[in-house]
């Protein structure tokens, strides 16, 4: 396949980035736009980003004018006739794709491919407003374009043979990386990320978690860049919203149900960022800090001596050590006076049985220690809020961030992660894409350090499946069911993404 000129239709920040990217690989390209006033505004948040790169070193004066050069401005779709292939990146609403879809058929030639930049709605669908479908694809690009490596590329069971490989080979010459996958809502990247932050609303509505220690969860516990609720506002609360419907519509179950705080949130005008507040208000373009669930520690004093009631192995005799380097007595006797009675505690067991078995509901906190740096303060029923403080001041002795989770399966972290790689897991299951291909639409796409398949083979398929188990028969919810496929690799011994 050979692409000397391309038509972008839609020059909004991401269609001017990817008449840039485009433009930068020695393309030809045609940017159109409704009239001229959008033209206009278009081609300004074009010459804009690449200005920055040229203020940044990134690019060369004589390079951005060569870019620019090969960028022509346009308002009818005549201008795309002679493009071997034609992007749409409009609004995500499927009545404007096809009309835009219906008008590039008429006007490019028949053997140009048409490729729409949505993400999440069906290619068939836009695809059928053609006279070709079998010339349609879907090339997802990420926001910023210029910056981000991922490009999935979607065919239909109408595309024609060999045409998805030819697109995806066009995405590397962009200097992009491809991943292939079927016509299905939400691909890969916004499948999986748009039901785990919607977990996260949930939680935040129900009272499982406060905002701040579900967002440090994700960060400090599961170690991903940003929290969910704060990548909510970044992304737009009303962008999420409409993309859980799609999923919703077509792929059902309680994990794609927008949560109602996040469609209450949406009806007041609260979108996140660009809004100035959404789930964090936004005052001076950083979220506002109201204080959040540190705000006790300091309140209570630290424990000079606590109980520890753990099962032995080395989660008990890593919050042992911890406790004793700090400088804390540790006794393994109920009977013996201490400040606070700690039970080592693992996700998928309750922490109050054993609580009520020692004697000492009132006093006593599950702690769970989640990687380096978190760890997660488990409250029972019958714990005192003065206990809970005083946990909080041990880990903060301990150098540990930390975290208030329930008593219920999974905590906090695992109430986040579990479900959330549950869902790559039966991606895999239904066999629509790869390990290999979720982890790299997810590293790239949606900047995880680590893909959902390294995160399970680095908790452990054996403990992510004992979570879920745990999870499933505390809440009844198919969507905590594992999926079996999970439970054969534990079954063989086996992880993911080796």
């Amino acid at each position: 396949m050979e692409i000397r000129e391309a038509a972008v239709v839609g020059l909004g920040t991401m269609g001017a980035g990817i008449a840039e990217v485009l433009a930068r690989a020695g393309i030809g390209v045609v940017a159109i736009e409704i009239d001229a006033d959008a033209l206009k505004r278009g081609i300004g948040i074009l010459d804009a980003s690449l200005a920055r790169a040229v203020s940044r070193g990134k690019l060369t004066e004589p390079d951005r004018d060569a870019i620019r050069g090969r960028i022509r401005p346009a308002i009818t779709f005549s201008d795309a006739a002679q493009a071997d292939l034609a992007i749409e990146v409009v609004p995500e609403q499927i009545t404007i794709k096809r009309q835009i879809f219906a008008q590039l058929d008429r006007a490019c030639r028949p053997e140009a491919v048409l490729a729409t930049n949505t993400s999440s709605l069906s290619v068939t669908s836009i695809a059928a407003s053609t006279r070709d479908p079998g010339r349609v694809v879907g090339m997802h690009f990420f926001n910023p374009a210029p910056v981000m490596r991922l490009v999935e590329v979607v065919s239909t069971v109408m595309t024609a043979a060999g045409l998805a490989a030819g697109i995806a080979d066009l995405a590397r010459r962009l200097g992009k990386t491809p991943v292939l996958v079927g016509d299905r809502a939400g691909f890969v990247a916004n499948a999986l990320l748009l039901p785990y932050l919607n977990h996260a609303v949930r939680l935040l509505e129900t009272g499982y978690a406060a905002r701040e220690d579900i967002d440090l969860a994700a960060t400090a516990g599961i170690g991903l860049p940003m929290g969910p609720l704060a990548l909510l506002d970044l992304i737009g609360l009303d962008t999420s919203l409409s993309i859980l419907e799609v999923l919703r519509g077509e792929l059902g179950g309680s994990r794609y149900v927008p949560a109602a705080l996040l469609r209450r949130l949406v009806d007041a005008g609260r979108t996140g960022r660009k809004a100035g507040r959404g789930i964090y208000s936004y005052a001076d373009g950083s979220p506002a800090a109201d204080g959040g669930t540190d705000g006790n520690v300091g309140a209570s004093p630290a424990p000079s001596t606590v109980t520890l009631i753990g099962p032995g192995g080395s989660a008990d005799a890593e919050l042992a050590s911890a406790a004793a380097a700090a400088g804390v007595n540790v006794t393994r006797n109920p009977a013996h006076p201490s400040d606070l009675v700690v039970i080592a505690a693992s996700p998928d067991q309750r922490v109050l049985p054993t609580a009520v078995e020692a004697g000492r509901a009132e006093q006593t906190v599950g702690l769970h220690l989640t990687g380096s740096r978190l760890a997660e303060v488990v409250s029972t029923r019958r714990t005192t809020a003065a206990a809970a403080a005083t946990a909080r001041e041990l880990t903060g002795r301990l150098g540990l961030s930390a975290v208030h989770a329930p008593d219920r399966p999974g905590f906090l972290v695992g109430a986040l992660l579990y479900p959330h790689l549950a869902d790559a897991v039966r991606m895999v299951q239904d066999g629509y894409a790869a390990p290999a291909d979720v982890d790299t639409a997810m590293t790239l796409g949606c900047g995880y350090p680590a893909g959902p398949f390294q995160l399970l083979d680095k908790a452990g398929p054996e403990a992510v499946l004992a979570g879920l188990r745990a999870m499933h028969a505390a809440y009844g919810d198919p969507a905590y069911a594992p999926p079996p496929l999970l439970a054969e690799h534990v079954a063989a011994g086996l992880g993911f993404a080796g």
